[in-house]
């Protein structure tokens, strides 16, 4: 199940990024050394009663400063309507009701989302004071007194996020549907894969509502299977500009990813891979998700000797932590070796979801330390008692040994990379946890 989103919109100045901080606390996801993420802080994870949630930072989306206040938060309205499952509406109560409140109020009541009104800067705890009686006038509900600066009121206010999540609706698939995101940056060609798919091999296709407007979910089944095609292609929509245009689709992805069991991460071949592929393509290695690497317009590439296997090799040098993820050449205007794309979607999920029985795992690890013995510092060395798995999608195994300290990374990646000769994971990143257990001689 994917987490929910909450989205906090709001005219510059209300608080926003303070309101955003507070409720991720230490826990900013996107700000931690992972190659290809972008370190802008756009969203966070939050947890709230026992539920992690997505919260989302529009300030960190606003159009360039010259543009007039009403203009940012109508886009703001509208990046939330799109993505977010709950929206905040933060207002000042120091600076009462405003036309940009109004405006903005109006839009968010023709929306079928959930909307919680706050009202920021209530800074005495207690009554609130009588001005909040005056937003009630916006047509959203009762308003909730908080102060993002002084943390006061967040608690309620998480609890009525938590209460509006029992009110979505959860979409209910078969268990043998594989959901595929198609992500990228800008004309890479999803679209126009989505298309070919559907267009040329379709069997049974139905809209499933997404969590987007201009974005919908594909239902679509052929004799390799049953997909919902998660289309992130919508990110120009029509008579909309949005300035921050790489923010834009970089969120976009992420919410797509979220949904996804396997990620189709479309590079254009006759730009290679960018600085924004490389962020798009971190999130997903991230989110633990089944990877394929998906090389369009291949059909524009002047061929040579071993053009294709030069071409993979610079890839894998820019997305070096992706090396576990197959690489597809083809032409989503042609329709060159679309087809296998099916079967690979149908590995990698399996790859993705697999489990290793715990007597099996831990003979790979005994023949793993005996082939290269586990490291030593100042005398002491390390040892590595046995490992389990206790989760799939990703792969997740914890590892007891006598010290983590002596559990240097390269020997993590060193048992990584043997469990994946034995057991592929072809298309799937691998999660180690390492727990400290004495034995018996500590």
């Amino acid at each position: 199940m994917s987490k929910k989103v909450v989205a906090i919109v709001g005219r510059p100045n209300v608080g926003k990024s303070t309101l955003f901080n507070v409720l991720a606390g230490e826990k900013i996801a996107i700000i931690k050394d992972i190659p290809g993420v972008t370190r802008d802080r756009i969203y966070a994870n939050c947890q709230w009663r026992g539920t992690t949630f997505q919260v989302i930072d529009t300030g960190g989306i606003e159009p360039e400063s010259d543009d007039i206040i009403l203009k940012q938060m109508r886009r703001q309205a509208e990046l939330a309507m799109d993505i977010a499952d709950v929206i905040v509406f933060i207002t000042d109560v120091k600076a009462g009701v405003t036309v940009s409140d109004e405006e903005v109020a109006q839009m968010l009541r023709k929306t079928k989302k959930p909307v919680i009104l706050v009202c920021n800067k209530c800074d005495r705890v207690g009554a609130p004071p009588d001005e909040i009686y005056e937003f009630y006038s916006l047509g959203l509900g009762e308003p909730y007194p908080i102060s993002a600066g002084k943390k006061l009121g967040i608690g309620e206010l998480l609890d009525a996020i938590y209460d509006n999540f029992d009110n979505i609706e959860s979409e209910e698939e078969d268990d043998e549907t594989i959901r595929v995101a198609v992500i990228g940056k800008p004309n890479a060609g999803k679209s126009s894969l989505i298309n070919k798919i559907l267009g040329e091999e379709r069997v049974i296709v139905s809209d499933i509502a997404g969590t987007t407007r201009d974005s919908i979910d594909t239902y679509f089944e052929n004799k390799y299977g049953k997909y919902i095609f998660v289309d992130t292609a919508g990110i120009r929509r029509k008579n909309k500009v949005y300035d921050n245009l790489e923010k834009y689709s970089v969120l976009k992805a992420k919410s797509a990813i979220e949904k996804a069991n396997v990620c189709l991460i479309m590079i254009d071949a006759t730009e290679g891979v960018t600085e924004q592929d490389e962020k798009i393509a971190g999130i997903a290695h991230e989110a633990g998700k089944g990877v394929i690497i998906v090389i369009n317009k291949w059909d524009l590439i002047e061929k040579e000797t071993n053009t294709m296997e030069k071409y993979k090799r610079q890839v894998y040098e820019k997305l070096a932590y992706l090396s576990y993820a197959p690489i597809i050449f083809i032409s989503a205007i042609t329709g060159q070796r679309i087809e296998k794309l099916f079967s690979m979607i149908n590995e990698i999920d399996k790859q993705n979801s697999q489990r290793v029985p715990t007597g099996l795992l831990n003979d790979v690890l005994a023949e793993a330390v005996t082939i290269t013995q586990p490291p030593s510092d100042k005398g002491r060395r390390l040892k590595v008692y046995y490992m389990t798995q206790v989760s799939v999608r990703p792969p997740t195994f914890v590892i007891f040994v006598n010290s983590k300290q002596l559990m240097h990374f390269s020997y993590v990646r060193y048992i990584e990379n043997h469990l994946r000769k034995q057991f592929s994971f072809k298309g799937t990143p691998i999660h180690m946890i390492i727990r400290e257990r004495k034995g018996k001689d500590e």
